[in-house]
């Protein structure tokens, strides 16, 4: 069975934040449940707190102040954005807004927004396609997934976006979850790494 806590935000976010019909996966080569290893990737996030009923523009606007951020330092992506989820409860949840990047670089960001290292290990992927309050039928499934095979998620969870959100109609947004697993240790959340090295003064820096 899956933990009380992930149990918990699994039937929320199938029952109380998407309460409307859902759309199914519309490609049919998408593998559900794919089992997959996480890189470990440098990333820029924004942590912070969001509220169910409004969760989608919580991740939007929060992903316009990461890119903001990565565009002003002449950064450059290196894969996806991600919003790793990391608690919740009935009114809400605990977020990063991730984006990879490449690194190193110097001068990293302080306060809600930081430097630190993408979830790894085990994972198993899910794919959602359409619209973000379509998404029901997935997550009962994923729930279903995990209880039929006997799998322990570990304590956060990741909807990783192929599609931009910033750019992309609702309708056609392609979202990859993805639920770590636990090999005998709890997944951490992201943490940030030691002190980047600053690059070689070669002319002047993004500011």
């Amino acid at each position: 069975m899956l933990p009380a806590r992930l149990m918990a935000v699994v039937a929320l976010l199938a029952l109380a934040i998407h309460p409307g019909l859902a759309a199914t996966n519309s490609a049919q080569d998408d593998a559900f449940g794919q089992e997959i290893t996480l890189p470990e990737k440098t990333i820029i996030y924004l942590q912070g707190t969001g509220t169910w009923d409004t969760a989608y523009e919580t991740l939007v606007e929060a992903f316009r102040t990461v890119h903001e951020y990565i565009d002003k330092r002449g950064l450059k992506p290196d894969g996806e954005a991600m919003m790793i989820y990391t608690g919740a409860d009935d009114t809400g949840f605990d977020y990063r807004a991730a984006v990879p990047v490449m690194g190193p670089f110097d001068n990293p960001p302080k306060g809600d927004m930081a430097v630190g290292t993408s979830p790894t290990g085990k994972a198993y992927k899910f794919v959602h396609r359409g619209a973000y309050d379509g998404m029901e039928n997935l997550y009962e499934a994923i729930t279903n997934f995990f209880d039929e095979k006997n799998l322990e998620p570990g304590d956060l969870f990741i909807e990783r976006y192929v599609t931009d959100p910033r750019t992309t109609s609702e309708d056609e947004l392609v979202i990859e979850v993805i639920f770590p697993v636990r090999n005998g240790a709890p997944v951490e959340a992201p943490k940030a790494p030691e002190p980047l090295p600053a690059p070689p003064e070669t002319g002047s820096r993004p500011q």
